[in-house]
C-alpha cells in the first residue's frame, strides 16, 4: 500500500520534476492497487505561481508551486487539518477538480495514475516523477502522447476548463 505517499514532513521543499501522459486503454488496471479519491482546488492559479488544496485519502495538503521551466518547478508542500482544506476548498468555487489516483510500479519507478470524474469524465492520465529531466525511463504500453508542455492538461488549467468543454 501506498500510505507512505502521503506521509511527508511538515515542511517540505523541492523541486518537482515530472513527465505527464495521456492514457490509452486499459491495460494499467491489472497493475493497479486500491485507489484514492483526490478533490483539490485553486486558491491561485498563476503562471508565476499556483496555490493549490488537495484532500487524497485521510491527508490533506497545502502546495504552492513556482514557476515551470522545462518539466521542473519548485513545490513547497505542508500537511494541514483536513478541516481547514475543506474550508479552503469551498473557497475555491468551481475550481476543485476531482479524480482518483492510483500509483503503479512499472520499471522500478512509480507512476501515478489519475481517473478524472466530474467536469473532467474521460480524462485519464499518468505521470511520473523524475530525479532529473535527463532521467530515463520505462515506458508502460498503456501510455499515449506525452502532454508534459501542455498547459491545458495541467489541473490548475483543468479547474478553470475542464476536459468535457474542450472543442476536441
Amino acid at each position: 500500500m501506498y500510505l507512505v505517499y502521503f506521509v511527508v514532513d511538515q515542511f517540505a521543499m523541492d523541486i518537482e520534476i515530472e513527465r505527464k501522459f495521456l492514457v490509452k486503454g486499459d491495460g494499467w488496471k491489472a497493475a493497479a492497487g486500491e485507489g484514492f479519491v483526490c478533490r483539490q482546488g485553486y486558491l491561485v492559479a498563476a503562471p508565476d505561481k499556483t496555490v493549490r488544496v488537495r484532500i487524497i485519502g485521510e491527508h490533506a495538503f497545502l502546495t504552492i508551486k513556482g514557476p515551470t521551466s522545462g518539466i521542473s518547478r519548485s513545490e513547497f508542500e505542508y500537511e494541514i487539518p483536513e478541516a481547514d482544506a475543506e474550508a479552503l476548498l469551498a473557497l475555491c468555487g468551481r475550481a476543485v477538480v476531482v479524480k482518483k489516483r492510483y500509483f503503479i510500479e512499472y520499471g522500478g519507478m512509480t507512476w501515478e495514475l489519475d481517473v478524472f470524474s466530474g467536469a473532467n469524465e474521460g480524462l485519464v492520465m499518468a505521470e511520473i516523477e523524475l530525479e532529473s529531466e535527463e532521467q530515463g525511463f520505462d515506458i508502460p504500453d498503456w501510455l499515449g502522447e506525452e502532454v508534459s508542455g501542455d498547459i491545458r492538461y495541467y489541473n490548475a488549467c483543468l479547474a478553470r476548463n475542464p476536459f468535457s468543454e474542450w472543442n476536441v
